[in-house]
């Protein structure tokens, strides 16, 4: 292990279709295909296989632009069908069978723009979380096309949400209460600049984070031992972690040159020199065109950088199915997917030089 976080990092493919800004972006496998859904201001929802880099699916029954696409687990693991989820500024969320090519299902309810989502890791996934321009958050009973609640308290816009990870000790396809239970939270950022904390089977808010000086684009849980943690991005260009135990701002992380619009806990580790232990690794993409690589427990400059990204608006990790995985030691099969302002999905690589690098499982 170096005292230093050595990485490289090449562009692999342009997933290329869309028209305008590519807000959201997520991955899944169905039945050993890896695939990629998009959601983007050209209005339209698309799948794209991992291996092929080929569209291989598109809708386009949104009328205003789509802000958020989402797998959907809850249709996969209880009814063997692959379906997405999407969010658009027509006030609807909407439910597509893209094997089938077909619409499933409607969700009414807001009275503005629905901006993120999150399925529950509970339940199967049978709980959807909405953010809204209409300074709500919404729960949805997937299974039932129900709404549960909504919370209120955000003074202006949502535009992100998280659910807290699963718990190890529960059984994500047993019943946990009514909609929940055992701790389980969201948080949201909004607009006013804050980010806050919902019970979901209390419906109570507990916690309010304040401190950005701007709008909150992305707000992320920490999983395994940082699952006390929530990371966020905002339009103020820093990147913050916050502390859920103690209530505080943990760290600011300051480089980026415009508007920060999303944020992730990345697989990797590096050494800390200052403490003399291994730190976790987050990233943060802006609307700069970069996307930066930070030590979670120092606030010095960025680890690594990307540049000429065209405008990061989204970003996830993942893993290569094992078939598609190389055989060189140097090379960790992880990959990273983006959306920007130029239309594109890139996906890049990485090279990890020296270091060993940890999975967490």
């Amino acid at each position: 292990m170096l005292d230093i976080f050595r990485v490289s990092s090449h562009l692999l493919t342009a997933f290329t279709g869309h028209t305008d800004f590519v807000y959201s972006i997520d991955i899944s496998t169905f039945n050993d295909c890896q695939l990629i859904c998009s959601g983007s201001y050209d209005k339209t929802v698309r799948v794209w296989d991992v291996e092929t880099s080929k569209q291989i699916q598109s809708f386009n029954k949104h009328s205003a632009w789509v802000y958020c696409a989402k797998f959907s687990p809850y249709h996969y693991y209880n009814h063997n069908q692959n379906v997405i989820c999407s969010s658009s500024a027509n006030k609807t969320i909407r439910f597509w069978d893209f094997k089938h090519n077909r619409q499933l299902q409607e969700f009414n309810g807001h009275n503005k723009w629905v901006g993120g989502l999150e399925f529950s890791p509970f339940n199967g996934g049978r709980y959807l979380c909405s953010g809204s321009g209409d300074n709500t958050v919404r729960l949805w009973d997937v299974e039932t096309s129900k709404p549960l609640h909504v919370f209120n308290g955000h003074e202006y816009s949502i535009w992100c949400i998280d659910i807290s990870p699963l718990q190890s000790n529960s059984n994500k396809s047993n019943n946990i209460g009514v909609i929940g239970g055992n701790g389980y939270t969201i948080c949201s950022g909004s607009s006013d600049k804050t980010i806050r904390i919902w019970d979901i089977e209390t419906t109570k808010q507990f916690i309010a984070f304040e401190g950005h000086q701007q709008a909150l684009n992305s707000v992320k849980y920490g999983s395994n031992e940082l699952m006390n943690t929530i990371l966020s991005g905002s339009e103020d260009k820093s990147v913050r972690l916050w502390d859920i135990r103690s209530g505080k701002q943990i760290q600011v992380f300051n480089g980026h040159t415009s508007e920060v619009w999303a944020v992730a806990y990345s697989p990797f580790v590096t050494n800390n020199i200052d403490i003399g232990e291994i730190s976790n690794v987050i990233c943060s993409g802006s609307r700069d065109s970069t996307i930066r690589f930070w030590d979670i427990r120092s606030n010095k400059n960025s680890l690594h950088l990307i540049k000429d990204c065209n405008g990061i608006l989204c970003v996830k990790f993942f893993q290569l199915k094992k078939d598609m995985k190389r055989k060189s030691d140097t090379v960790c099969d992880v990959q990273f997917v983006f959306g920007d302002i130029n239309h594109f999905v890139s996906m890049f690589d990485f090279l990890i030089e020296f270091i060993q690098i940890y999975f967490f499982h």
